[in-house]
């Protein structure tokens, strides 16, 4: 019995060999997921996501995910739809995550997108600004200086 093991499942006792068995995981649209993602350095970083689709296309099926990137000093956090399907395992790898390893605070995550709009709005309002200044001062003709 070298390898083999007994599993019981609903009742049914099983013989099973562990070295060729395989764990087979089931997911829906809207799981929770976490994903280990590659980045530029060849670094692996483990993010929260959300199952949104499946993509059932012939030659490669696709799950698609919306990964959050909480951002660093100078990034913003940001939303990203990622796409697994065979041949990313290299870039990507996706398990379940259960409710309690999720690291995010919802109203944390909603209190940073919200500063960083009004941040956005404040830098337009200082475009908008600058380009009425430049309107008013900058390359008056001769006539409009003088007059």
């Amino acid at each position: 019995m070298e390898g083999k093991t007994m599993v019981e499942i609903d009742g049914l006792k099983m013989e099973v060999d562990l070295r060729t068995a395989r764990r087979i995981d089931t997911f829906a649209v809207g799981d929770n997921v976490k994903v280990l993602c590659k980045d530029y350095n060849g670094q692996y970083q483990v993010k929260p996501g959300i199952i949104t689709d499946f993509a059932n296309f012939k030659d490669k099926p696709t799950i698609v995910v919306a990964v959050f990137y909480e951002g660093t000093w100078g990034c913003p956090p940001s939303i990203e739809f990622i796409h697994l399907y065979e041949g990313m395992e290299e870039k990507y790898q996706m398990v379940r995550a259960d409710d309690e390893e999720l690291q995010l605070s919802k109203d944390g995550v909603i209190e940073r997108f919200e500063r960083e709009i009004q941040k956005k709005r404040n830098e337009a309002q200082d475009l908008q600004n600058q380009l009425a200044y430049f309107k008013k001062h900058f390359l008056k003709t001769r006539k409009e200086v003088e007059g």
